[in-house]
């Protein structure tokens, strides 16, 4: 907790626990493994149960590109991709989003402690601003590590008729493309990663400070319901623009309309000077419709793994 409450801290359920912990996790192959484990199956768990929603906010960011125009609700296009394309096609690219869920998820949940630690060592404090930062942090490290994963979701996602899986899809993209087109959209990727670890973990982590320290809430279930749901929200206002831009760099290649963006910031001009300012937020209800449950999932999840691992909460 924050060193200007330090004479609440012994009061605090577990914290002489958490910095034993702090001193000798890095030691211990077996804490490392449970601390990264925890982190990587809670975040596959959340992303397979809210993958339909997924693919449907690709398809909606998708809309009008490079126009203005009446956009399809959400409700609508689930009724469509539904009648043309059939169930299955709510699924499309479950495998790689699982496989970089786990590695993404373990990754960008399991640095945020450490880093957060050594700032606490190294500077005496773990306030707000060094939760922000250190989110950023493993944010947007776990996604430079994974982007090739989150290319080849959203190309599946977009090819409902592909036969050749995601193997074949991942060796068609090196082959024709290169393989610098497996890092297509990491500046945006890693810059809404880096957002949206910040904001739903910094605010996670503050929210639950502030519920116990002014409300009876103690750790369990309710503490961490609330506390998820409002950093699911936050998060979700925060990177709606850079996770559309993020799409939108990644499937250049497959959409005529889509291959004029240099880069995150032409892209987002572009989107302004044709789309409109909506055109950032194209996709936004089903963003919130994805993020806010599948932050919930996660963090209440990883609490309840991270006490069967013998593990402090987060």
């Amino acid at each position: 907790m924050d060193d200007q409450h330090g004479s609440r801290k012994s009061s605090i359920p577990g914290y002489g626990k958490l910095h034993n912990e702090k001193r000798s996790w890095v030691v211990s192959p077996s804490v490392i493994f449970y601390h990264f484990g925890t982190s990587g199956l809670s975040v596959a768990v959340a992303t397979g149960v809210t993958h339909p929603i997924d693919v449907l906010k690709v398809r909606l960011q998708m809309q009008l590109v490079g126009q203005k125009g009446p956009l399809t609700g959400m409700g609508k296009l689930f009724v469509q991709v539904l009648k043309n394309e059939g169930p299955r096609s709510m699924y499309l690219g479950l495998a790689p989003a699982l496989t970089r869920s786990a590695l993404y998820g373990g990754l960008r949940l399991g640095l945020y402690e450490p880093s957060k630690y050594v700032c606490d060592w190294g500077f005496g404090s773990t306030n707000i601003l060094v939760k922000i930062a250190s989110g950023a942090f493993s944010g947007g490290i776990a996604t430079a590590l994974t982007n090739p994963f989150e290319v080849l979701k959203v190309r599946l996602q977009m090819n409902p008729n592909l036969r050749r899986g995601p193997i074949g899809e991942l060796q068609r993209i090196v082959s024709e493309e290169g393989i610098r087109a497996l890092w297509k959209g990491v500046g945006p990727a890693m810059a809404r990663a880096a957002g949206l670890t910040a904001s739903q973990l910094a605010t996670y982590d503050e929210t639950k400070r502030i519920l116990i320290k002014q409300t009876p809430l103690e750790e369990g279930f309710p503490l961490h319901l609330i506390s998820s749901t409002v950093a699911g929200t936050v998060s979700t206002l925060i990177t709606a623009p850079m996770d559309m831009i993020k799409t939108r760099l990644m499937l250049q290649q497959e959409s005529k309309e889509v291959g004029t963006y240099k880069n995150g910031f032409h892209c987002a001009y572009q989107v302004l000077l044709t789309e409109g300012p909506r055109g950032l937020y194209k996709g936004g209800l089903a963003i919130f419709a994805r993020l806010c449950p599948q932050t919930t999932i996660t963090f209440i999840l990883c609490e309840k793994l991270r006490k069967l691992a013998g593990l402090n909460a987060i």
